[in-house]
């Protein structure tokens, strides 16, 4: 069985999504687009896994850039997304982030903090003093400074903007298609079709690449290599007895994070890299809790002492192990693959602008409100990195 489109996008997470809604709700865009999903339930989805956060503080423009324009588009999202007079609801909260940092992280933070400055971007280098006097709850042991985004930075329900994109995107015509990309027929520098393992092959102008943790066995498919690997990360849900007044997402001198969530709190940290291989599992891992977050939080928020855990999830990173940044945009050896993946983390915040910048260089052959270019992948084959140090 043969089906064409003009389009085919290789997963329907949220920046498949996003991408499948600007498309189809583009007036110069005429013609069909269909998005391939091997698990329309999303229970094991990066988007539906995530801690659901979006943040300014960044030390490369293009991620401040993407951010932005993210966080403007979430303020919005109910009426955008709006599908029969239905609005959808994402709970966007703006409590901000606080990164923390010792005397060997000083030094980098200062220099975040006056690039962000110069970026427009709302926040404070504060003292530990200034500090406590704001977060009376808190310990300052080992702390040198803090960054803290004074607007434009929370979380928000990373699921249901998923769901919202995805509704919308059918509403404006979008056809969304179970099943497991097997094979990309390529005729030279083109791919041609799309493959499902249940024999239905989807002729197509232009296919793109929102594989997520999978990105990488799709341009396998079609001869060509992303360094995309799945990075398990876990969060866990505490219940704490105290109050923590003002609490934003806050990022230890240890690496581990924490925020509110309701009458919780969630936390996680970034195991170690030599501990931390390409991992497609979804288990728990609760001795990171046991064994790191769980000395961290207690030494920087005494009411952290007496915690209990209630509950706990793990999901995946699309780890982008060249720089940490996501691969966006033509594939420099195929004319007419799209990437859109390797985000580390960072999807779901920068899933709108990504969504219409692709949107735009499908339909207009290029770039027409944010240039994505910086994150384009012919800076992985020349070896030119973009280095983002505010990495969680």
């Amino acid at each position: 069985m043969s089906e064409a489109f003009d389009v085919v996008i290789v997963g329907g997470g949220v920046v498949g999504s996003a991408i499948a809604y600007f498309l189809a709700g583009d007036s110069g865009f005429r013609g069909r687009v269909a998005v391939v999903e091997r698990d329309p339930t999303y229970r094991t989805a990066s988007s539906a896994l995530s801690g659901s956060s979006i943040r300014q503080q960044y030390s490369t423009e293009i991620n401040i850039l993407l951010s932005r324009f993210g966080i403007g588009f979430l303020r919005q999202a109910g009426t955008l997304l709006e599908v029969a007079g239905e609005q959808p609801s994402i709970g966007l909260i703006e409590p901000g982030y606080l990164f923390l940092a010792g005397a060997e992280g000083l030094p980098i933070l200062r220099a975040n903090h006056e690039f962000q400055r110069s970026m427009d971007v709302a926040v404070a280098l504060l003292s530990p003093e200034e500090l406590a006097a704001r977060f009376p709850w808190m310990s300052m042991a080992g702390v040198r400074a803090g960054s803290l985004g004074l607007a434009n930075e929370g979380w928000f329900d990373g699921y249901g903007l998923l769901q919202a994109f995805r509704r919308k995107a059918r509403s404006l015509g979008a056809t969304y298609i179970e099943g497991n990309v097997v094979a990309l027929a390529r005729e030279g520098a083109t791919v041609d079709a799309v493959i499902l393992a249940d024999g239905r092959r989807l002729a197509c102008g232009t296919v793109v690449n929102a594989a997520g943790p999978r990105a990488r066995s799709v341009a396998e498919m079609a001869g060509v290599t992303l360094p995309v690997e799945a990075r398990r990360r876990s969060v866990f849900v505490l219940d704490v007895r105290a109050s923590l007044p003002g609490c934003p997402l806050v990022i230890d001198v240890s690496g581990v994070w924490f925020r509110p969530e309701g009458a919780y709190f969630l936390c996680g940290v970034s195991p170690p890299e030599e501990r931390d291989p390409e991992n497609f599992e979804l288990e728990v891992e609760h001795h990171l809790f046991e064994e790191t977050i769980w000395p961290a939080l207690a030494a920087r928020v005494p009411a952290f002492e007496a915690v209990k855990v209630v509950s706990a999830w793990a999901g995946h990173y699309e780890m982008n192990v060249f720089d940490h940044n996501g691969i966006v945009g033509p594939h420099p050896d195929l004319a007419n693959m799209i990437c859109a993946n390797g985000f580390s983390g960072h999807g779901l915040q920068q899933s709108p602008a990504v969504g219409r910048g692709v949107a735009e260089w499908i339909v207009h052959g290029g770039y027409r409100s944010l240039d994505l270019t910086p994150l384009s992948p012919a800076r992985i084959a020349a070896n030119r990195p973009l280095r983002e140090l505010n990495i969680i």
